[in-house]
């Protein structure tokens, strides 16, 4: 094996997805400011306690764990940094009013979260702190769909759900933890014969209610159908109008559509749950909702919601962007070149010397100019064909 294998979904970023990446990144934060979100930078590593405090199994089993050095004690490598942006609100900032904060930077998963997954995201997330109305819940959907709309995605579509339905149903049914997560799961699944197995001593009522879940996920027309079936459960048609109310206000330029049984992450959600999806991206490309709950675990348990959503997919699908325009120069110890060239990149062009006896192999620019001395001046000439 050649040493300079990397392991199994690990991977160098060349130039040119590189370039696309870290203009996606600067834009989505750019959103991100317009809206009045903060940037935060979390730590790469935490103590592993701290870290992991008040997540599930699910995130201790992606985190990498390892031994400091310096103070001997257990530290792991953010897998995600919803936890660490929550102990910056709840601890750190400790702020009374509505806190809104974004992030953006690696974490590290032991395993690909879906077939052909980078192992190390480049997580961009923002999450609004302290506002438990659903104003907050709408703001972190339109900030999402903000955020694909600057990266040119072609006809989003969101799809909602609320942890709270399924919560309801089950309300007084006596269970214990290892049943209630296998629920969960047959539900998230869509696994009606394991769902029915599991449910076959519930009362008439909530297993009903539950098995009527599987069958309510598609468009608008879901919440009615879901108005019928869930009649006896207030708190769930409550919440039906929750996400009707929160639907009528997402515009018209992206599809719309509910999950009612979608529950992946209902351990960590506290109510909306919400996805989005593009063309030629069979997996979402974010995922969001209501996490009221992340902050109890550092002893500040107030509002929050947001999303989050790896750069690395998004610029797999996200619209191309031209290439920058630079000059090509000739290299030379010429003072007065020299000064021009100077000029010209504090004014914010890219200007590319061509090296003695090389052409310049670059990718990532588009010459379409150059200098050229004429009448014992150096001027800026358009360069024929744009050639490099």
């Amino acid at each position: 094996m050649s040493a300079w294998v990397l392991p199994d979904h690990i991977a160098d970023i060349l130039p040119s997805e590189a370039r696309h990446m870290e203009e996606l990144r600067r834009s989505l934060l750019d959103v991100a400011a317009t809206y009045g979100y903060e940037l935060v930078i979390p730590p790469l590593m935490e103590y592993l306690e701290s870290l992991l405090t008040g997540t599930g199994q699910a995130l201790d089993l992606q985190t990498f764990k390892t031994v400091d050095q310096l103070s001997g004690r257990t530290v792991g490598i953010r897998a995600d940094s919803t936890q660490q942006v929550a102990r910056i609100d709840a601890h750190l900032l400790n702020r009374a009013g509505v806190a809104r904060l974004c992030y953006c930077g690696p974490v590290l998963h032991t395993m690909p979260e879906r077939p052909y997954a980078s192992r190390e995201p480049l997580q961009f997330g923002a999450e609004i702190y302290g506002h438990d109305g659903l104003e907050a819940d709408l703001e972190a959907l339109s900030l999402a769909l903000d955020c694909l709309r600057k990266a040119a995605v072609s006809n989003p579509m969101v799809v909602m759900g609320d942890v709270r339905i399924a919560r309801s149903l089950m309300g007084g049914v006596m269970v214990g933890m290892d049943t209630l997560r296998a629920v969960h799961a047959a539900l998230a699944a869509k696994d009606a014969s394991t769902l029915a197995q599991l449910t076959e001593t519930f009362p008439a009522a909530s297993r009903e209610g539950l098995m009527a879940l599987l069958d309510l996920y598609g468009g608008p027309e879901v919440l009615e159908a879901a108005r019928a079936r869930l009649a006896h459960f207030p708190q769930a048609l409550k919440v039906l109008g929750e996400l009707e109310w929160i639907g009528a206000r997402m515009g018209t330029d992206a599809a719309v559509g509910y999950d009612l049984a979608d529950l992946q992450g209902y351990a960590y959600y506290s109510g909306l749950r919400f996805t989005m999806y593009a063309d030629r991206c069979t997996d979402a490309l974010v995922r969001g909702g209501r996490y009221d709950e992340v902050g109890a675990a550092f002893g500040r348990n107030r509002p929050a919601a947001g999303f989050s959503l790896d750069i690395k997919q998004l610029v797999s699908v996200a619209a191309q962007r031209p290439l920058q325009a630079a000059i090509r120069a000739p290299w030379s110890e010429d003072g007065a070149l020299g000064a021009l060239i100077r000029s010209l990149r504090q004014a914010g062009e890219t200007v590319i010397c061509a090296l003695p006896g090389h052409a310049s192999e670059v990718d990532e620019f588009l010459c379409d100019r150059e200098l050229v001395h004429e009448d014992g001046n150096w001027r800026v000439h358009p360069l024929q064909a744009h050639s490099q």
